[in-house]
């Protein structure tokens, strides 16, 4: 398949669902031009093309969410592709994982089971990201210039936060409250150089 044998509707653009390719989670749906194809296919990057600004745009260009395409398939029609994905960060701009977090037809929410394991590989590769970005752009490159104390600090207050959530009985606060806490919790570990699978292998070592 070349790219000239791609087909693109009357208004030049063609579907492209965004697939996280480490799990399958399917991560949102957008559309892209010839360009945005052509740029993709060379920079192994996501580009895709606005439809509200009718613009090209790189994925993480404004949030800093970059994705790494590691792979590119297209439908039978040819008409639509499938973009295998490696994010640097959430894929929605509500700061979800994935733009598909609601559902009409059958139980939870698409991909609610093992949520939190996917949060903390997204997490982790954001902040391992972040850590050599500049100061001024990056709250988290600027937790890491402040060093343990201000990590720490920040640590400190989230975990105070969480407890007053909990008093609180907001589910709602409770959740934002804890995953701040988490967030800062994972830099502190980052900057010592402890993984989370350590405190996991801590964890199941307790239980045995």
């Amino acid at each position: 398949m070349r790219l000239d044998e791609l087909t693109f509707g009357a208004d030049g653009l063609l579907p492209v669902v965004l697939q996280d390719a480490r799990d399958g989670t399917v991560l949102t749906l957008a559309y892209a031009n010839r360009e945005a194809v052509e740029r993709t296919l060379a920079e192994a990057r996501t580009w895709l093309f606005s439809r509200s600004r009718a613009a090209l745009w790189r994925k993480g260009e404004t949030s800093g969410h970059a994705q790494r395409v590691v792979g590119i398939d297209y439908d039978c029609d040819a008409d639509a592709l499938l973009y295998r994905v490696v994010p640097d960060g959430p894929a929605c701009h509500t700061g979800s994982i994935s733009c598909f977090s609601g559902r009409l037809l059958g139980g939870a929410a698409p991909g609610r089971e093992g949520a939190f394991g996917r949060a903390l590989a997204s997490l982790r590769a954001t902040i391992a990201a972040r850590r050599g970005a500049s100061p001024a752009e990056s709250y988290t490159a600027k937790l890491f210039l402040g060093g343990v104390d201000r990590i720490a600090k920040k640590v400190g207050e989230e975990a105070t936060e969480v407890v007053i959530a909990a008093k609180n009985g907001d589910p709602a606060e409770l959740q934002r409250e804890t995953a701040d806490l988490i967030f800062h919790l994972a830099v502190l570990l980052a900057e010592r150089g402890v993984d989370f699978d350590d405190v996991g292998e801590e964890l199941l070592r307790r239980r045995r």
